[in-house]
């Protein structure tokens, strides 16, 4: 299972925290709610890591 991490306003900030978390070696993916503006820049979009490692993304989003 997959668990939302952050919520962004746009594709750009979705990009950068996708980013981080991956170098920190935790796998992430993105969430559109809207599947029709999946791909347009200003879409909420969420980030969302495994349930597994939940507390470290917790962790490196308070270290940010």
């Amino acid at each position: 299972m997959w668990t939302p991490i952050k919520t962004t306003q746009n594709l750009m900030v979705a990009e950068a925290w996708k980013e981080l978390f991956e170098e920190e070696g935790i796998p992430c993916t993105l969430h559109w709610p809207e599947a029709r503006r999946r791909y347009t820049a200003q879409a909420t979009c969420y980030v969302l890591v495994p349930n597994d490692r939940l507390h470290v993304a917790e962790r490196t989003v308070s270290n940010t």
